[in-house]
C-alpha cells in the first residue's frame, strides 16, 4: 500500500490568519477602523488611479475605497486564502483579489499608480524583496504608502519583543529611521514618514514614498 503524503506545512502567517479569519474583524474592529482612517487620510487618489493593496486581508481598506473610487481600479493581494474568502464575500466580486506574497507579487511591472500596505510590514520576512516588488509594480511617479507599528514607541517595542518569542507569524517592527533607510535603498526617490498614536497603546507610522518619474529599463525588468 502506498504511503499517504503528509499535507504540506503552511507558512506561520497563513496558519495563524487562517484560524483568525472568521472573527478577525470583530476582534480588532476598533484598531482596523483607526488604522484604515489614518492611511486614507494620507492618500490622495485621482479618479482613474489604479491601486494595489498588499496584504489586503479581509478587505477593510478596499471596501472603504470602493465607496468613492471605481472598484475596477482596485486590486488586493494576500497570502491567506481564508482571509481572501472573507474579502470576496464582503466586496461581492467588485474588486479583483489574488492570492500571493509581498515578496513575489503576481503582477507585471508598472501596473499601479498607488501601492498601499496597512498593518502588514511587521510580518514580512524579506522586507527588502517586498519593497523592491512594490517598487517594481508601481508606475513612474507612483506612490507607495505603508502604515505599520512604529518601535520608536515603547509599547510597540515591548510588543515586538513579546511577539518574537510567542508568535511564529510575527517577524519585526521598525522605527522611523530604519524604515526610511529600507525605502531609500529599494527604489523610491522621495520618502516622507509621519509618526502618531491612535490610542494610549498603539504608536504607528505611515510612510509615503514617491517613485522617480523616469525609470531606466534595467529598473523595470528585474
Amino acid at each position: 500500500m502506498a504511503k499517504r503524503r503528509r499535507p504540506r506545512a503552511r507558512a506561520p502567517i497563513v496558519e495563524e490568519y487562517a484560524r483568525l479569519a472568521a472573527g478577525y474583524e470583530r476582534k480588532w474592529s476598533g484598531y482596523i477602523e483607526a488604522t484604515t482612517e489614518q492611511t486614507l487620510a494620507r492618500m490622495q487618489l485621482r479618479p482613474r488611479d489604479r491601486l494595489l493593496d498588499v496584504g489586503c486581508g479581509t478587505g477593510a481598506l478596499l471596501a472603504r475605497l470602493a465607496r468613492t473610487h471605481p472598484p475596477d481600479q482596485l486590486v488586493g493581494v494576500d497570502p491567506v486564502p481564508e482571509m481572501l474568502s472573507v474579502a470576496r464575500r464582503r466586496l461581492a466580486g467588485s474588486v479583483e483579489l489574488r492570492e500571493g506574497w509581498a515578496e513575489r507579487l503576481p503582477f507585471e511591472a508598472q501596473q499601479f499608480d498607488v501601492v498601499v500596505s496597512c498593518n502588514v510590514f511587521h510580518y514580512i520576512r524579506q522586507p527588502v524583496e517586498a519593497l523592491r516588488e512594490m517598487d517594481r509594480v508601481l508606475r513612474p511617479g507612483g506612490l507607495l504608502i505603508i502604515t505599520d507599528w512604529c518601535d520608536d514607541y515603547l509599547a510597540c517595542r515591548l510588543c515586538d519583543l513579546y511577539l518574537r518569542w510567542f508568535s511564529r507569524a510575527h517577524f519585526k517592527t521598525y522605527g522611523e529611521r530604519e524604515c526610511a533607510r529600507l525605502l531609500q535603498e529599494t527604489g523610491p526617490a522621495h520618502v516622507d514618514i509621519e509618526r502618531y498614536k491612535i490610542n494610549w497603546l498603539w504608536g504607528l507610522m505611515t510612510a509615503r514614498a514617491t517613485k522617480s518619474a523616469a525609470q531606466p529599463p534595467s529598473a523595470i525588468e528585474r
